[in-house]
């Protein structure tokens, strides 16, 4: 089995750079870190380390070590404070990445399920891009993904997407540039400010194309992979915007917008992705049962 103090010293001299420093951290000899490394990579059956100019640098096997090695001592870590605060029963701990484009309402409806555990409930966000996420999903740094998309066909990462609910897309805008750009519906939209998520978003090339498809020529004044931020600029009456409809009266009481519009023709879906298909955790569990309610009549799956 692999000796923990071993991973460790692969672990300080794969984040540090060199032995050198690493002995420094750890407050042995270059040597003995040496040593233990070559152990480690004998127990392997594989070269994790190889020189680099005056430092080392990971090897393919090396970068797999280390992502798992995180792991093992983040759950380290969550032994130690568990047993130090006193708490012998099951603490559930749930590590969710969230699509930066997914609103935040959205998303705090979807996890809301989770916490029916109450303190024993540990739950861990992490934000980012579809594609980083994805890799710390594979890797086991997270339990879940949620995303405006799922896995496409035939990709290189293997896991399981899960429908969770969908929405048709409505328009909003503040009150002052609704007034300014007035008239009937999508027709007012041509020549108009607007605001548009990332091109990380799936909503992004769909709302394009229904834009160019009725001939609306709408002026885009932003994209914004972040969806508070896109929200925030609306509010400020920087053009239109466009959300599910869903949220649609959350948005207009966040930032003062008010409802232009219904899109029936676009439908954005949200995806729980997940590396098993069969789910055996508690918390994930009830988000996948409970996710209609996220979503209303409307996004049932």
């Amino acid at each position: 089995m692999i000796n923990y103090k071993h991973l460790q010293y692969f672990h300080a001299v794969a984040t540090a750079g060199s032995v050198a420093r690493a002995a420094e951290q750890l407050h042995v000899s270059p040597q003995a870190i040496s040593t233990q490394l070559q152990v480690l990579e004998d127990q392997l059956g594989e070269e994790l380390l190889r020189k680099k100019g005056r430092g080392l640098e990971l090897t393919e096997a090396g970068k797999t070590v280390l992502r798992y090695a995180d792991q093992i001592f983040s759950l380290g870590n969550e032994l130690e404070q568990a047993v130090r605060r006193g708490v012998f029963t099951e603490t559930e701990t749930l590590r969710v990445g969230l699509c930066d484009v997914i609103a935040k309402t959205m998303a705090f409806r979807l996890l809301q399920p989770a916490r029916d555990a109450g303190l024993a409930m540990h739950l861990v966000c992490r934000e980012g891009r579809f594609a980083d996420l994805m890799e710390d999903l594979s890797a086991h740094r997270l339990d879940l993904l949620i995303s405006d998309q799922g896995l496409p066909p035939g990709g290189a990462v293997r896991g399981h997407s899960h429908l969770l609910g969908s929405s048709t897309v409505t328009v909003l805008a503040h009150p002052d540039v609704s007034q300014r750009w007035a008239g009937a519906f999508p027709q007012r939209l041509k020549g108009a400010p607007f605001l548009m998520p990332g091109e990380g978003a799936a909503l992004h090339s769909r709302l394009k194309a229904w834009l160019e498809a009725h001939g609306l020529r709408a002026i885009v004044v932003g994209e914004f992979d972040d969806g508070a931020l896109l929200g925030a600029f609306a509010g400020a009456g920087a053009g239109f915007m466009a959300a599910p409809t869903v949220l649609a009266d959350a948005l207009c009481a966040q930032y003062g917008l008010e409802q232009v519009g219904v899109i029936d023709a676009i439908v954005e879906q949200i995806y729980a992705v997940t590396v098993e298909r069969r789910v055996h955790h508690p918390a994930l569990r009830r988000i996948l049962e409970r996710a209609a309610t996220a979503f209303g009549a409307q996004g049932a799956p």
